[in-house]
């Protein structure tokens, strides 16, 4: 998905850009692609995609403060981007969006931007060739391609048992496809996600508490 980004290395690629890549486009952050790659294959202090998605949404909300005139301080696009956050209270919330359209923001357009971790990935894999191999000595990588492989397999299993079924006749069953969602549920801070999303992650909801 994408086009070319104008940068050695991105190539160029058949269909819809993806939204990263588009809005890297529109932002005018032309070397933003390579940073985002650069950091999630590097060897050492490497970027989780979600770490990543975060970084990128910062420095969209940077570049909107800037061309609205408003020279942040240091640190303080990443507190309000934290403040924007689902983790923030409502009115922590509701007190910053009010101070940033004041300042000729347009806040809604901004988080309408805002991408996840899964558009990082997309943007990475597919518009710029991007691959990882995970080191042995990193557990969270592993056991994300670990489970990844599985669920592949229980996919392709519970597909090809289906389509069995329909040809001797026990299962009437139109167009189908298969889904494996194998989700976490904490019953601390009573949060669920999808297993590699909370891998990503690197932790549930009660650290935040």
């Amino acid at each position: 998905m994408g086009d070319a980004e104008g940068t050695s290395g991105s190539g160029s690629k058949r269909g819809r850009r993806s939204k990263v890549a588009r809005l890297i486009d529109e932002y005018e952050l032309e070397s933003l692609g390579a940073e985002l790659e650069r950091l999630w294959t590097a060897e050492e202090d490497r970027r989780s995609l979600r770490d990543l998605a975060a970084y990128f949404n910062q420095q969209l909300l940077q570049r909107a403060l800037e061309n609205a005139d408003v020279r942040p301080l240091e640190g303080e696009v990443e507190n309000i981007y934290r403040l924007l956050s689902t983790e923030s209270s409502g009115a922590d919330q509701t007190r910053i969006r009010r101070r940033l359209q004041r300042d000729g923001v347009d806040i809604d357009s901004i988080e309408n931007d805002f991408v996840t971790y899964q558009a990082i990935r997309t943007y990475l894999k597919k518009h710029r060739g991007a691959e990882y191999t995970p080191d042995e000595t990193d557990p969270i990588e592993r056991e994300i391609t670990n489970i990844q492989q599985l669920r592949g397999r229980v996919d392709s299993v519970t597909a090809g048992k289906l389509r069995q079924l329909e040809k001797t006749g026990d299962l009437d069953l139109g167009t189908f496809r298969t889904l494996v969602d194998v989700r976490v549920i904490c019953e601390d801070c009573n949060t669920q996600f999808d297993v590699i999303e909370l891998l990503e992650r690197g932790h549930c909801d009660c650290s935040t508490e």
